[in-house]
Protein backbone atom coordinates (compact mmCIF):
# COMPACT_ATOMS: atom_id res chain seq x y z
CA UNK A 1 0.00 0.00 0.00
CA UNK A 2 1.62 3.36 -0.94
CA UNK A 3 -0.44 6.85 0.38
CA UNK A 4 1.27 9.73 -0.81
CA UNK A 5 1.04 13.48 1.24
CA UNK A 6 2.72 16.33 -0.35
CA UNK A 7 6.63 14.83 -0.35
CA UNK A 8 6.29 11.97 1.93
CA UNK A 9 5.00 8.55 0.85
CA UNK A 10 4.34 5.46 3.44
CA UNK A 11 5.05 2.45 2.00
CA UNK A 12 3.63 -0.89 3.90
CA UNK A 13 5.40 -4.07 3.28
CA UNK A 14 5.32 -7.67 4.20
CA UNK A 15 9.08 -8.41 3.46
CA UNK A 16 12.34 -8.54 6.13
CA UNK A 17 14.87 -5.93 6.08
CA UNK A 18 18.09 -9.03 5.05
CA UNK A 19 20.45 -8.97 2.72
CA UNK A 20 18.82 -5.78 1.48
CA UNK A 21 15.35 -7.72 0.20
CA UNK A 22 13.06 -4.73 2.07
CA UNK A 23 15.00 -1.83 -0.07
CA UNK A 24 14.19 -4.33 -3.06
CA UNK A 25 10.43 -4.60 -2.32
CA UNK A 26 10.18 -1.09 -1.65
CA UNK A 27 12.15 0.28 -5.02
CA UNK A 28 9.25 -2.35 -6.88
CA UNK A 29 6.36 -0.55 -5.39
CA UNK A 30 8.29 2.76 -6.35
CA UNK A 31 8.54 1.71 -9.73
CA UNK A 32 4.81 0.49 -10.32
CA UNK A 33 3.09 2.85 -8.68
CA UNK A 34 5.37 6.17 -10.54
CA UNK A 35 5.63 3.86 -14.06
CA UNK A 36 9.14 3.91 -14.00
CA UNK A 37 11.83 1.12 -14.52
CA UNK A 38 13.62 -0.37 -11.54
CA UNK A 39 16.82 1.03 -12.49
CA UNK A 40 15.37 4.41 -12.19
CA UNK A 41 15.46 4.66 -8.73
CA UNK A 42 17.63 4.70 -5.60
CA UNK A 43 17.89 5.29 -2.19
CA UNK A 44 19.78 7.96 -1.55
CA UNK A 45 19.75 7.75 2.28
CA UNK A 46 18.31 5.47 4.59
CA UNK A 47 19.27 2.09 3.32
CA UNK A 48 19.50 1.26 6.87
CA UNK A 49 17.28 2.84 8.19
CA UNK A 50 12.79 2.89 8.18
CA UNK A 51 12.97 6.64 6.56
CA UNK A 52 14.25 6.60 3.84
CA UNK A 53 14.92 9.22 0.35
CA UNK A 54 14.97 8.11 -2.76
CA UNK A 55 15.53 9.44 -6.01
CA UNK A 56 13.33 8.95 -9.04
CA UNK A 57 14.58 9.59 -12.35
CA UNK A 58 12.14 9.92 -15.21
CA UNK A 59 12.26 8.27 -18.66
CA UNK A 60 12.50 10.48 -21.44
Amino acid sequence: MINENAMEIDISINVLPIKGRANKEIIKKLSKYFNVKSSNIEIIHGKFSITKSVKIQNEL
